[in-house]
C-alpha cells in the first residue's frame, strides 16, 4: 500500500503547511490486507527537500511498475502552487526513477488514476483543479505521451477510481460528502448513482466520520474491498489535542452490487483476505498483462 504521508505531528506549521512537504508512506501485509506494517517512505529522487508529493497511483506494466504521483514544487500556507502528475519507473516500488511530467491540460492536475482500455491504450483520471473540480481524462499508447479527451464527470469532486466488476467498469471519487459511484459500459461515458457511499458516519471508533478518497481492490474471489480513509473528530478526538483532527485512519470495507448499484455497510466487519494475484482492478477482463498497486490518496 502507498499513500500520501501527512504531516499531522508537526506542532509549528501554520495554515495548511502541514498537508504540504508530503513523503509516500509504504505499508505491507502478509495475510492478504488484514494487517498491516510500515516499512518506510518511498525513494522519490525528485525535486527539492520542500516539494509535495500527494495521491500516488501504481500499476505494474511489462515487468516494471509505473507511478503517476501528483507533485507540488514546494510548501505552502494555503493551496496556492502548480500542481503537475510525474511520471516514475521502479522495480522493487521503493525505488523510484522520475521520466517525466505527463503532459495533460494544465498545471492545477492532480490524483491520477489508470486503466488499460481494451485496445492495450491506457486512459488516464485526473481532477482539474483550475476548472472547479472536474474529472479529466487522457489517453497514451506508451504511458509517455498523453492526448487531452476532455472531461468525464462534470460535478466537483477528487480521488476518482476506475476499476471493472461484475460486468460493467465503476469510478468512485470523493464527491466531500461521501464517495459518488459512477457506472459506464465503456469507460467515456459515466451515469451517477442516486446515492453517495459513506456519506453517513459508521459507528465503530475511528470511523466516525464520512469517508474519504478510495481506492478498490477486486481480489481473485471476485470480492471489491473498498479502502477509504476518515479524519479523526468529534467522538474519536483526543481532549486537550487541538492537532488530533489532522490525523486520519484507513479503513476497508466490502463492496456489494445489486441490479447496477453499489453499496457498502461500513459498520459490519470486514473479514478480508485478498487472494493473490489479485485481479487487477485497472484492467481486469483485458487480455493483457498489467498488475495493480493498492494507492490509497
Amino acid at each position: 500500500m502507498l499513500y500520501t504521508s501527512r504531516r499531522a505531528d508537526e506542532t509549528k506549521l501554520s495554515g495548511v503547511s502541514w498537508e504540504y512537504g508530503t513523503k509516500i508512506g509504504i505499508a505491507e501485509s502478509k495475510d492478504g490486507g488484514a494487517h498491516w506494517r510500515y516499512v518506510g517512505t518511498a525513494d522519490i529522487p525528485f525535486g527539492k527537500p520542500d516539494y509535495t508529493f500527494w495521491a500516488p497511483d501504481v500499476i505494474r506494466f511489462q515487468g516494471t511498475y509505473h507511478m503517476f504521483l501528483t507533485v507540488v514544487p514546494g510548501t505552502y500556507t494555503d493551496w496556492r502552487g502548480t500542481r503537475r502528475i510525474l511520471h516514475l519507473t521502479s522495480s522493487d516500488l521503493m525505488h523510484w526513477k522520475p521520466q517525466g511530467y505527463a503532459n495533460l491540460v494544465g498545471d492545477k492536475v492532480i490524483d491520477p488514476c489508470l486503466f488499460q482500455l481494451p485496445n492495450g491504450n491506457w486512459r488516464m483520471w485526473y481532477k482539474n483543479a483550475a476548472d472547479n473540480g472536474k474529472i479529466y481524462f487522457s489517453d497514451s499508447n506508451d504511458l509517455v505521451h498523453w492526448t487531452p479527451r476532455g472531461i468525464a464527470i462534470t460535478s466537483p469532486g477528487e480521488g476518482p477510481v476506475v476499476f471493472q466488476w461484475r460486468g460493467s467498469y465503476w469510478m468512485i471519487e470523493d464527491a466531500w460528502n461521501g464517495l459518488a459511484v459512477f457506472r459506464s459500459t465503456n469507460l467515456t461515458t459515466w451515469k451517477r448513482q442516486p446515492h453517495n457511499l459513506l456519506r453517513k458516519p459508521g459507528l465503530r471508533p475511528t470511523d466516525r466520520a464520512q469517508g474519504a478518497h478510495p481506492d478498490v481492490v477486486v481480489d481473485a474471489a471476485d470480492h471489491a474491498w473498498l479502502f477509504y480513509f476518515t479524519p479523526q473528530s468529534g467522538a474519536d478526538a483526543k481532549p486537550g489535542d487541538p492537532l488530533w483532527r489532522r490525523r486520519t485512519v484507513i479503513h476497508v470495507t466490502e463492496l456489494h452490487e445489486d441490479r447496477d448499484v453499489l453499496t457498502v455497510d461500513r459498520n459490519m466487519p470486514a473479514h478480508i483476505r485478498m487472494l493473490p494475484p489479485p485481479r487487477d482492478k485497472k484492467s481486469d477482463g483485458v487480455p493483457v498483462h498489467a498488475e495493480t498497486v493498492h494507492t490509497p490518496g
